[in-house]
């Protein structure tokens, strides 16, 4: 265990949730549109670090992949490959002191839709079998323990959970309303692999918990005031732009990837985090 990149954790986490969603929950994705768009992004990636004169990191873009392979969903291979491109080039693209600002496969998939009617997030895929649902947390339980976001995550549940239940005693609904509104795999595929991501969250402990509480404020007013699906993607890509702001008003070391190495982590707690 000793000296593993924490990226190759959610590499392998999210390589078994396709598996498991393609084979099992049947979902409408081929493996062949998969393997392109794996294509397009080291592609793009390759390019990317040649053109910044940087060197060539393939598991950073692969994560890319999968997660477009889980969420976005498009009868027109063209734009699933141009997500795979908008995912990758913005890292290279849109950032603010060395850090990129949106998460890439959230702004690759808002701003397709943005573009185009053609693409298409569907929560619906994933049901709410208790036992999918359990994998998934404890998949990306184990990720951001890897790479020491397991707070971010766990305000933005906590901020969510209490958005939705204080919404039904409100109006009176019954509990069933947002815990069933909870019992869903792309929710928790955001929380756990999306809003966590290490590049593109406030340095701070502090700020990383206020990011969640604005993500989540930010869900509802889009979902509940707005009346928008795709409510916690729109949230996310909004909200990105205040990092920056965050950092330089609640200052910590920034994340790298070298210093979350198992056991970097159990002697080192003053790294970043």
């Amino acid at each position: 265990m000793k000296n593993i990149d924490p990226r190759w954790w959610q590499i392998g986490s999210l390589l078994s949730l396709f598996t498991y969603g393609v084979f099992v929950l049947h979902f409408d994705v081929t493996l062949m549109r998969t393997a392109a768009i794996f294509a397009v992004a080291l592609i793009t990636q390759l390019i990317g670090s040649r053109l910044r004169h940087i060197e060539f990191e393939w598991k950073s873009c692969a994560i890319s992949a999968l997660s477009l392979s889980l969420l976005l969903r498009s009868n027109a291979i063209a734009l699933l490959l141009l997500g795979a491109f908008i995912a990758v080039a913005s890292k290279f693209v849109l950032r603010i002191n060395g850090k990129h600002i949106f998460n890439p496969t959230n702004f690759a998939i808002t701003s397709l839709m943005l573009a185009t009617d053609r693409v298409w997030v569907s929560p619906g895929q994933w049901g709410s079998v208790a036992f999918f649902g359990f994998l998934i947390i404890c998949a990306g339980a184990l990720v951001v323990y890897r790479s020491r976001r397991s707070d971010i995550t766990l305000a933005f549940l906590f901020f969510w959970t209490a958005i939705l239940v204080a919404r039904s005693i409100r109006l009176g609904d019954p509990l069933t309303i947002p815990l069933h509104r909870l019992e869903n795999g792309a929710l928790l595929i955001f929380a756990f692999f999306m809003i966590s991501d290490p590049k593109t969250t406030p340095d701070s402990r502090l700020g990383r918990i206020l990011f969640a509480a604005i993500v989540a404020g930010g869900a509802w007013y889009v979902q509940f005031k707005m009346f928008h699906t795709n409510a916690l993607l729109w949230s996310l890509v909004f909200a990105s732009p205040l990092v920056p702001l965050i950092d330089r008003a609640l200052r910590a070391p920034r994340f790298e990837w070298r210093n979350t190495c198992f056991d970097t982590l159990q002697s080192s707690p003053s790294l970043s985090h």
